[in-house]
Order: C-alpha cells, then structure tokens, then sequence
C-alpha cells in the first residue's frame, strides 16, 4: 500500500510547526531562507503533495474550472475544450469536463457537484439551462455557443446570419432545388439556421425540403436517403452541422450521386472532419479555437474580479469553399 505523507509529518521532518509548512505551500507569510529551505528539502524527500480537497474547503476555491457540454462525441465541442485547457492551464487551472447529453438533470447536477467542491467558475453549453437554473450559483458563469439570458457573458455567431449566407453560397452557384438536414428541435442554433434556409427560399419562391438529422451522421445519412427518394432532383443540400454533412455525403456516395457535380452540399461549423473526407466539405467554419480562447479569458477574468468590457461577444465566421460546391 503507498503511503501518502502528511502535512505534519513534513513538519517533523523539517523540524518546523505545521504552519511554517503551509506559508511555505501556499506562498504567504513571512519565512527564512533557510527554514524555506529545509521544508522544501522534506517536501522533496517525502514526496509530499497538498491535499487540494483540504486545500479547497479551506480557501472555498478549487483552482479548478468546470466545463458542461451537451455531446463530447460531436467534434465540434473537443475543439472547444481544447482552446479552454490552453488558457486555463496556463493560468494554474484544470478543467472538469462533464458531458450532458444534453439533459437538464444532468446539467443541473453537475453545478451542484461543481458547487460543493468549490469549482471556482463554469463554462456551459446548454440547450435548456436560464437564469433560473443560475440563480443559487455562487461563481461566475459565461455560455459558449448558445445564448441564456441577457445577464449571463456569452460567446457566440450569429447563427441566422451565417446560415443564410451558406444557403445564398449554393444559390449563386446556380442551384435550384436547395434541400436542408436540419438539428434537433429544442436547439435554438438549429432552429435559427433552419429558418435562415426556409426565409432566403420563400424569398426567391422556391420549394422547401427539410428533414431532421439530429446533429448526427447516420442520422443525416438516412434523411438524405429520404429526401432524394422523395425529390430525385434536388440539386443541393445545406447541414445545419457539419457532422451532417458528412452523413449526407456518404449518402450521395452510396447512391452513386456526383458531388459537386450532380448535387453540392455545405456544413456549417468548421470541424477538422471536413478536411479529412473526399470530397472535402465547404463550410461555414467558426473560429472554434478563439470562441473557447474568448470563453475562458472571460470567466477566468470575472474569478479574478477583473473588470470586463463587452458581456456578449458574436465572432464573425469564414465561408470555407472547398470540393463539394466546386464545380469547375
């Protein structure tokens, strides 16, 4: 069995009080040199880690940063993570990651969990989370990708805009019958591209064509299967996700469908995903890195009790053109 040392027996072995070992730790107070010295010295010798739990209920802080998202499967949200990690590790912050599955129990306990062991802030990513849901949380909040309430600091795109800009991307290539995989219904980023893509074609006075795709591959394979039986000239699709048009593509593949050629398709968000298919998949790409970058300087900041300008931050998007709406 491994023995853990103590605190007091660092003390004993450096011959000093216990609370000559903690300023030491915890860099406060006055200390010699050469008492600093020694307790080093036996913190070394006996391999001595701070008990961070002891530590956190002491401080009522944590060091930690808490981090809910609703699908860790969905690359979208690990590119997140990623540009959090960077910023909060280099601050002496780790992250605890909880996945949701993008249901508000979970959510809800998770905060509590985070709550009792003193998370000292939180980034979330929620479908169903409002200030309501906040209002007993006693640490600083900031949403990612999604919009709560007016009083929480978000980082987000607008999700409407861009949306109509990957639709009016397939209508300037001289599409004419402009299909749409769309997300689940309770996700207000799915709702908004959906009706980017239903308002640019009642517009223009062209038929709609939308079938569900559950921000999943297969999901969105199966509705492109749909959607091509039902209408076989459809010349374009637009994913409210790029790990739908993925499913798409793979769909058109199967069925023997040229792409870019016979039909073109864009995803929106940007994941690597897009770059490792052939065709590679046009997009509509978010700076995934420097929306998590943003979040993380901003919640860390508001720990800090640093004053922040601007609470809710929309980042522009790039409109990615590659090999599925490339036709020459």
């Amino acid at each position: 069995m491994i023995h853990i040392a103590t605190i007091k027996e660092v003390a004993k072995y450096a011959n000093v009080s216990v609370a000559t070992v903690s300023r030491v730790i915890n860099k406060k107070g006055y200390v010699q040199k050469e008492t600093q010295t020694k307790v080093e010295e036996a913190i070394k010798a006996l391999n001595y880690r701070p008990n961070n739990v002891a530590r956190s209920l002491f401080k009522k802080q944590s060091k930690m940063i808490g981090y809910i998202v609703p699908d860790i499967t969905n690359p979208f949200f690990p590119q997140l993570v990623r540009a959090v990690e960077d910023v909060t590790v280099a601050q002496g912050y780790t992250t605890f990651l909880c996945n949701s599955d993008d249901n508000l129990e979970k959510e809800l306990m998770y905060l509590n969990k985070m709550a009792e062991n003193y998370i000292d802030g939180v980034i979330i990513v929620s479908n169903h989370m409002n200030e309501s849901h906040l209002a007993n949380l006693q640490i600083p909040v900031v949403a990612l990708d999604r919009v709560f309430h007016e009083s929480i600091p978000s980082v987000t795109i607008d999700n409407y805009q861009e949306a109509r800009r990957a639709v009016m991307h397939l209508v300037e290539n001289g599409c004419e019958k402009i299909a749409h995989i769309s997300g689940p219904e309770n996700i207000i980023n799915s709702q908004l591209r959906k009706k980017a893509y239903q308002d640019v074609m009642m517009a223009l006075e062209r038929p709609v064509y939308i079938s569900e795709g559950h921000y999943q591959m297969k999901t969105a394979q199966e509705a492109t299967f749909r959607l091509l039986h039902e209408q076989k000239d459809i010349d374009a699709i637009f994913t409210g996700n790029d790990v739908m048009a993925v499913g798409a593509l793979k769909a058109c593949t199967k069925l023997g469908i040229n792409v870019p050629k016979e039909l073109q398709i864009i995803g929106f968000d940007g994941i690597e995903w897009t770059e490792t298919v052939s065709p590679e998949i046009t997009t509509i790409a978010q700076p995934i890195y420097e929306m998590g970058k943003k979040a993380a300087t901003m919640l860390l900041n508001r720990i800090n009790g640093k004053e922040e300008g601007q609470d809710h931050i929309v980042f522009p998007t790039e409109l990615k053109i590659r090999e599925t709406t490339t036709t020459h």
